[in-house]
């Protein structure tokens, strides 16, 4: 099953995607998906009442997809967590996991527009793992243990302005990461049990149908068991918060592409977590 949240802006209302690809009102059990919902067992929750048939069908064509998770507390990113995008950034790969955030107040849905801001010439895409929160993290003892806390994961596009993050900021990133729109998230929430092998995904980014980056979430250098491990040590991570996981090679940032321009087209997709499309546009 996939969760969703469906509509407008700020009037968006739960659902679930069944396993035959049905989409169902969530509403009789929730007001949204959220922290509230996933601590409170959302997920088993959503389970029980699609095997007693409790959740009507919901007609959900031409509704806009929203961000999957609702007002997540924190927006924690994890900066050079693969090797290749390392090197293209100039950089080592990290001993310890880079961390930064992003205000929540960027996230949006997969499909919304992304707007260029004001005085940006190099604003940059990423295709990232978003881990969701289900359980309060803090001073987990072991990366085993960390995974009990996921709650389920998304696909998550780090956008980026690179001038920000690097020449105005004094070697704080968060600058160039927290324009408004600048991390849409979904289509889905996809429960952790039901994706076979985090580690094994594949991570995929176009730009105008033209390829950018390819790869799999085996080549990041700290694991999602681990990221969560650590994070918990420095942090209190609650349920609905997010975690982007890192983004491989294949970015503008490497030189090897054009920086994005109104009109541009960006796609993002994981395998078995879905695909977004946004339109840029100036600010």
């Amino acid at each position: 099953m996939k969760l969703v949240r469906l509509g407008d802006p700020g009037r968006e209302r739960p659902a679930v995607i069944d396993d035959r690809g049905i989409t169902r009102d969530l509403s009789p059990l929730t007001p949204d998906i959220d922290g509230a919902f996933l601590a409170a067992h959302g997920i088993a929750r959503t389970r029980r009442a699609l095997a007693e048939g409790a959740l009507p069908v919901l007609e959900a064509e031409g509704l806009r997809f929203g961000p999957p998770v609702a007002r997540p507390g924190v927006v924690v990113c994890i900066g050079q967590n693969y090797a290749a995008h390392a090197a293209e950034s100039g950089s080592e790969p990290p001993t310890r996991p880079i961390i930064f955030l992003k205000p929540p107040n960027t996230v949006v849905g997969p499909h919304d527009d992304v707007e260029i801001p004001r005085g940006s010439t190099r604003t940059d895409w990423e295709v990232e793992l978003a881990v969701v929160i289900g359980r309060t993290a803090r001073y987990l003892d072991s990366p085993e243990q960390a995974l009990e806390h996921v709650a389920g994961y998304a696909v998550s596009n780090d956008v980026s302005e690179r001038d920000f993050q690097l020449e105005h900021s004094g070697g704080q990133w968060s600058k160039g990461k927290s324009c408004a729109t600048f991390n849409p998230l979904g289509p889905y929430l996809v429960p952790a049990d039901e994706v076979p092998d985090v580690q094994d995904l594949r991570l995929r980014s176009f730009v105008n149908g033209e390829p950018r980056q390819d790869s799999r979430t085996a080549d990041m250098i700290f694991s999602v068991a681990q990221l969560v491990h650590d994070l918990s040590q420095y942090m209190v991570l609650d349920p609905g918060d997010i975690i982007n996981t890192g983004t491989p090679q294949g970015v503008a940032l490497s030189g090897r592409f054009p920086y994005l321009k109104p009109g541009d087209l960006m796609e993002i997709e994981i395998e078995g977590l879905g695909r977004q499309r946004q339109t840029l546009r100036s600010a």
